[in-house]
């Protein structure tokens, strides 16, 4: 359940927000939104996949934390351990809202009902006076960072789909205590197609930005083995 809500100095003046990091708060995700503008610095950290949204053709990209549900290998101890966490993830509970209308500016909305919410622990949201504190400046230029990379990232997925550069991935990983896991569901950059494309598509895509996103994405798949490495040590620890 969520129960969103305007902020508003008015109505959360007390609010607090904890900014530790655990499952029991909500971070026990296996997977989180990634935007094509964000997968230079992802890359460096996370396996990048696609996936179809549920009920549509379009497709999502998204950093991948474990191999099951409600697995996040990056827990440890109450940080997480990555240089570089998604927006989508870095924003929590905060989220951009609009009015109904569409028309005027975009407004910040935070999630009463997050496990992060409070009032008598984290980080305030407003100091004495009333102010913004800069923990909550950052959220704002966070949340205006990932509005606009989301809306920019039409364009990327379009692209995509005009050069059928995606293929499916289906990944059995053989663990050190001989268990499996596969990851089904996923799509991968299709290296052979993009390598094949002529220089027209591929002056195309770089005049419009997509192509470094793409080597990105390309790269990023290095980090499947460090992951099932970080699955390995926690099976072999339990």
């Amino acid at each position: 359940m969520t129960a969103h809500a305007i902020l508003t100095t008015e109505a959360h003046r007390e609010l607090r927000v904890r900014t530790d990091r655990n499952a029991a708060l909500g971070d026990a995700v296996m997977t989180a939104l990634v935007m094509p503008d964000e997968f230079r610095r992802a890359q460096n950290e996370y396996p990048i996949l696609f996936r179809r949204t549920p009920g549509s053709d379009e497709f999502a990209a998204l950093a991948l934390f474990g191999f099951e549900p409600g697995e996040n290998l990056f827990l440890e101890n109450g940080r997480w351990d990555a240089r570089y966490r998604p927006l989508a993830i870095d924003v929590q509970p905060f989220l951009i809202g609009r009015p109904a209308s569409g028309a005027g500016d975009a407004q910040v909305h935070v999630d009463m009902a997050s496990p992060r919410i409070g009032c008598d622990e984290g980080v305030r949201l407003f100091d004495e006076t009333g102010r913004p504190t800069p923990f909550l400046e950052r959220v704002a230029e966070q949340l205006g960072e990932l509005d606009e990379a989301y809306r920019a990232s039409g364009a990327f997925f379009a692209a995509l789909r005009r050069h059928q550069l995606l293929e499916p991935l289906t990944l059995e990983v053989t663990l050190a205590d001989g268990s499996t896991n596969r990851l089904v569901g996923f799509h991968v950059v299709d290296e052979e197609r993009l390598r094949a494309l002529d220089a027209a598509a591929l002056g195309e895509l770089h005049a419009q930005g997509h192509l470094m996103p793409l080597f990105m994405a390309l790269a990023s798949l290095a980090n499947l083995a460090a992951l099932i490495a970080r699955k390995n040590r926690g099976t072999v620890g339990g």
